[in-house]
């Protein structure tokens, strides 16, 4: 992705809906380079387009997700994928970050292995050379593009890995991390007990926000992922509580 087509996106994350001739006039390129970028956007799932607009899609769609703080979730993933040595076997919940991981994984590693819930991630990366990817049935979530629910816990417990990635939707200082889905918390936890060690991407922004759901406790994280904006005071919580913190 060009930085002109991630600024784009932030474009129509802030307005929602905003037509091509202000696309245009904000970036200082023709309407035709507009067109393209938008073109090569949806083609990827980033976006939606009606005649002489480009608008984001469900606000809690996994590609609108996507699309939201794109640079550093992809730094974040970037630097996940540095944690993972080559012919290892992962797991990977099903957030946006994790996704992208996932891509690097593919683009970055050989002979490693994927365990995931997330059915948007097996099809993103379906022709991208992953050794393996292996989806966990379940009950499908259509607008994470993922899979919840018991029938999970039954696939997790057949696998045992060391690093299990997830991604989280909020931040509570005195309680830990959280989520705005209890079934895909609970679905969290039936993958983490097949994992020795869960390791949170995060986005600064999260930290930001507070979900309704607990998702994980401090005790629980063994590192996190995150961006140079995190706050300090998260940021000594962290620290506090001996969990491992990776800036980029």
């Amino acid at each position: 992705m060009t930085e002109r087509q991630s600024k784009l996106i932030k474009l129509v994350n802030q307005y929602h809906k905003i037509e091509v001739s202000k696309l245009s006039e904000i970036l200082g390129v023709s309407q035709v380079t507009i067109r393209k970028d938008l073109d090569h956007l949806e083609s990827e799932g980033l976006l939606s387009r009606e005649h002489g607009y480009a608008l984001i899609k469900n606000a809690n769609d996994i590609n609108t997700r996507l699309t939201i703080n794109y640079e550093k979730k992809l730094n974040i993933a970037t630097k996940a994928c540095e944690m993972i040595e080559n012919g290892e076997t992962v797991m990977l919940e099903s957030g946006s970050t994790c996704a992208l991981l996932a891509e690097q994984l593919a683009k970055q590693k050989k002979d490693v292995t994927i365990i995931t819930n997330s059915a948007y991630i097996a099809i993103r990366i379906r022709d991208l050379p992953i050794r393996k990817v292996i989806l966990l049935g379940g009950e499908y979530q259509k607008e994470y593009q993922g899979m919840v629910g018991p029938l999970v816990r039954k696939c997790a417990r057949e696998f045992y890995v060391d690093k299990f990635f997830v991604g989280t939707d909020g931040f509570i200082p005195d309680a830990g991390f959280t989520c705005d889905d209890l079934m895909r918390v609970e679905t969290m936890e039936y993958m983490a007990k097949s994992a020795n060690r869960m390791i949170i991407l995060a986005d600064s922004s999260k930290f930001k926000h507070q979900g309704v759901v607990i998702q994980t406790t401090f005790d629980e994280i063994d590192t996190i992922c995150t961006d140079s904006e995190i706050p300090q005071s998260a940021l000594d919580i962290l620290k506090s509580h001996q969990i491992n913190v990776e800036i980029v």
